[in-house]
């Protein structure tokens, strides 16, 4: 096996360093260590400049998760390319994990990283429209290259979720998704704690996109966004009642929710019908050449 990691990180050096240190050490020197920045401006580039560990350094303009694993992608060579946020250091058993699996005829392997924001369990499939969908953790994940290719690569459009859409077109296109829990990675350096507001607009607008890309305006689609938005809508009413939430701010997410997901069903379905291949992918790696700012290829 060749395998290229191709590792993203925004703004978050201590932590990137922790994960390249365990990749040297953790992984054979024949691995090609792609590290995609961007754009961060805490001193990333100069450390990462000073490694002799990593094999290309590409710069980037935009922070969206897929755009950096596209620009990663096209730089890598390997016929296995693994995708790793720089938040997360490998454990021991996380390279032969990925050997074996992908030996055994895995097209696509995922295990469990800790620390994570993951609140859907990986090793059990969702049934969508007939469709059984395995997903998986987009900053713990390999590839048999094939199917990137396949599947030309994430969806740009997505700003979230981008793995999501990924797993229903890996389904799709009838590859094999299995979980190793020996594929794991972890946090080795602390942060200040506390865990972001969630944005509803952009993850309303990508869960509706993705279900009207991937199926149509069938009523399946409209229930899994309704049943999701009303789920999400008793537990903020639960917020507010025990004051952890303000009736204006639920009010205010209720209107981003609806409005967010009226215009990924609409963004949605023009991509199903700008690419009506298997790929339904019409913002994909084929789809631009313009992602990095400044590529270092020490190769």
């Amino acid at each position: 096996m060749e395998l290229s990691v191709v590792v993203s990180t925004l703004n978050d050096r201590e932590r990137l360093l922790s994960c390249l240190d365990a990749l040297a050490e953790r992984t054979p020197p024949s691995t090609e260590v792609i590290v995609v920045n961007g754009p961060s401006s805490d001193g990333t580039t100069g450390v990462v400049r000073e490694r002799t560990d990593v094999d290309v350094l590409v710069e980037i303009s935009e922070r969206n998760p897929n755009v950096s694993r596209n620009t990663g992608f096209r730089t890598a060579t390997g016929d296995t390319v693994a995708f790793l946020d720089g938040e997360y250091a490998v454990e021991h058993s996380w390279y032969d994990a990925i050997d074996r699996s992908i030996a055994d005829g895995a097209d696509v392997v995922t295990g469990p990283v800790t620390g994570g924001g993951t609140d859907y369990d990986l090793r059990t499939p969702r049934t969508v429209a007939g469709r059984d969908v395995i997903h998986f953790d987009g900053d713990n994940v390999a590839f048999d290259r094939t199917v990137l290719e396949a599947l030309d690569g994430f969806d740009e459009y997505l700003e979230v979720g981008g793995e999501r859409d990924c797993a229903h077109r890996v389904a799709g296109f009838g590859f094999d998704t299995v979980w190793d829990a020996e594929l794991a990675a972890r946090c080795e350096v602390g942060t200040d704690g506390g865990q972001p507001d969630p944005d509803w607009g952009a993850t309303y607008c990508s869960l509706s996109y993705r279900l009207a890309k991937n199926y149509g305006p069938r009523p399946t689609v409209g229930a899994r966004v309704v049943g999701s938005a009303l789920r999400d809508g008793f537990a903020g009413v639960r917020g507010v009642l025990s004051g952890d939430e303000t009736p204006t701010g639920w009010i205010s997410n209720g209107t981003d929710v609806i409005s967010s997901a009226a215009r990924g069903v609409r963004d949605g379905l023009r991509a199903r019908y700008a690419d009506r291949s298997a790929q339904r992918n019409p913002n994909g790696l084929s789809a631009r050449h313009d992602r990095a700012v400044q590529l270092y290829d020490w190769r």
